[in-house]
C-alpha cells in the first residue's frame, strides 16, 4: 500500500461518506487520483465494506449483543482456520478473532432476546467438534464503539454532604 492509499484510508475511516472531491482537496490531489485509489482497494479487498455506525440505545433498539470466548481444538495443517470458517457461517455472528490468552477465538453475537443467544451458544456452537469450553459476556451497555463515544451526555454525581 502506498502513501496516497494509506491517507484515503484514513479519512475514509473517520467518515466514509466524503466524496472523492473532497478528500482530493483535503490531501492536495486530483478527484480522479483519488477514485481510481478508492476502486483499486475496492477491487483488491482492502476496502472491504462501508457502514454506518448506529447508536443503539438511542435508535431504540432491543437486540441482545455478545461476546463469547471459545476455547477450541485446532485442526493438524489447518491450525485455528477450519473452525473459525465454521463459526462464521451462522447468521448470528457478526465477527470473529484469534486471540492470545486463555481462549483462542472471540466470538461477537448479535440476537433478538437472551433466550436466542443462549440458543445459540448451548445448541450451535458448544456442540461443535473442536470447541472445547466457551465463556460468554453479554454486552450491557456501550460507552464507545469504533472510536466514538456514544453517550453523548456525561452523569453528573452528586455532591455528597455530611
Amino acid at each position: 500500500m502506498n502513501k496516497l492509499d494509506a491517507s484515503i484510508l484514513a479519512v475514509l475511516k473517520e467518515d466514509a461518506r466524503i466524496t472523492p472531491e473532497t478528500i482530493a482537496v483535503m490531501l492536495g490531489k486530483r478527484p480522479d487520483e483519488i477514485k481510481k485509489s478508492v476502486s483499486d482497494m475496492e477491487k483488491s479487498g482492502v476496502i472491504a465494506k462501508y457502514t454506518v455506525l448506529v447508536n443503539e440505545e438511542k435508535a431504540g433498539g432491543d437486540g441482545v449483543q455478545a461476546l463469547i470466548e471459545v476455547k477450541v481444538s485446532p485442526q493438524f495443517s489447518r491450525g485455528f482456520d477450519s473452525i473459525a470458517e465454521d463459526i462464521y457461517q451462522f447468521d448470528e455472528v457478526k465477527s470473529v478473532y484469534l486471540m492470545s490468552g486463555a481462549y483462542d477465538l472471540a466470538v461477537f453475537i448479535e440476537g433478538g432476546t437472551l433466550r436466542e443467544v443462549a440458543g445459540f451458544v448451548s445448541e450451535k456452537l458448544s456442540v461443535m467438534d473442536k470447541v472445547l469450553s466457551t465463556a460468554t459476556h453479554f454486552i450491557l451497555k456501550k460507552y464507545k464503539s469504533d472510536g466514538v463515544v456514544l453517550q453523548g451526555e456525561k452523569l453528573k454525581r452528586l455532591a455528597v454532604t455530611q
